[in-house]
């Protein structure tokens, strides 16, 4: 397992060019972002090439964020849109080299039986699609289940929910993330998410934050993570997409007092 750099979240104190060195320096040598289309992916590749960092997982473009905008795959009426934002995440991906894109479903009105039901549908329909016409792409393409006390009416907001549509629609290029912050915050016992879950292969990114506030990993959820991870024998990335309390480099003590220094080239607190 190797611990990846969030930079949509971490070193936020500097200009999102500079948190890829910063990173570097601190030990990173593995970096993600939500969403890198503020910059060619040209230059973040360079960018992260001088750094001696590899780009691991991006998310595909998900709708207006600023207008609350939390995916498209859910909107019946935007459907060409997320199609759009599948190829302009392919193009992105190709070029940083990355194998990881996270799409987001979207939210939907809990309220409207009507509402939550087409968009089931449509979820369905469009990670089908997605599946098949990327089939030939060397990219994951990974759906993640958020609480929805952060991302209220989020579609896919369970464990069980996700893997249950993967095993529904049955396409070898699609997988979870799971986000130990979220299913501790929906479901209260990441310890057995991962025991139950980890073992099917369909997990292929895992990220982490505090809990409840999502800030640095703490020790007395992390410590017994990180052995269950290693009995587990999980080998892939570990996205680092928490809120620092102070500074990012401030708080990097976790690192070392949860059992994760060993998942980095070096680190130094």
């Amino acid at each position: 397992m190797k611990l990846a750099a969030n930079l949509s979240w971490l070193y936020t104190e500097l200009d999102f060019l500079a948190r890829i060195e910063a990173c570097a320096e601190d030990g990173f040598r593995h970096a993600e972002c939500m969403f890198p289309y503020d910059y060619s992916a040209e230059l973040l590749r360079d960018k992260a090439g001088e750094a001696g960092v590899q780009w691991v997982l991006i998310n595909a473009p998900a709708g207006n964020w600023t207008n609350g905008d939390r995916g498209l795959a859910v909107e019946p009426a935007r459907r060409d849109e997320f199609k759009r934002s599948i190829e302009q995440a392919v193009r992105y991906a190709a070029t940083l080299g990355v194998r990881k894109v996270h799409v987001l479903a979207g939210v939907v009105d809990l309220s409207d039986a009507r509402a939550v039901q087409l968009a089931r549908a449509c979820y369905a329909e469009n990670l089908n699609w997605l599946a098949s016409s990327m089939r030939d792409e060397p990219v994951d393409w990974l759906i993640e289940p958020i609480n929805r006390v952060d991302v209220p009416g989020y579609l896919l907001s369970h464990q069980a929910d996700a893997h249950d549509l993967l095993i529904d629609l049955n396409r070898v290029n699609l997988g979870v993330q799971m986000d130990l912050y979220h299913v501790e915050r929906t479901e209260g016992n990441a310890l057995d998410a991962l025991g139950r879950y980890l073992p099917t292969g369909r997990v292929k990114h895992l990220q982490i934050a505090g809990v409840p506030d999502r800030d640095e990993p703490n020790e007395s959820v992390y410590s017994g993570i990180h052995a269950k991870l290693k009995t587990l024998n999980y080998n892939g990335h570990i996205g680092c997409e928490y809120r620092p309390k102070a500074g990012t480099r401030d708080g990097l003590g976790w690192i070392r007092s949860t059992g994760f220094s060993g998942t980095m080239e070096s680190f130094e607190p």
